[in-house]
């Protein structure tokens, strides 16, 4: 039975996590997401996010 709890809670953090990355996911259009992993385990998500502007469509001061 404890095989199958400590199963369990690793599937739920799993799914936390695919949750998290879905959520950093989000939104962006430029950028990046990052996931740092140690000893087979994510540790951190960090999202990036780049603003681009359009020279063309800007008028010259």
């Amino acid at each position: 039975m404890a095989l199958e709890s400590g199963k369990y809670g690793q599937e739920q953090q799993l799914e936390h996590i695919a949750k998290q990355i879905a959520a950093a996911l989000q939104g962006i259009r430029f950028g990046s997401v990052e996931i740092t992993i140690h000893d087979s385990k994510v540790v951190q998500v960090e999202r990036k996010e780049k603003l681009r502007f359009d020279n063309k469509s800007t008028s010259q001061i």
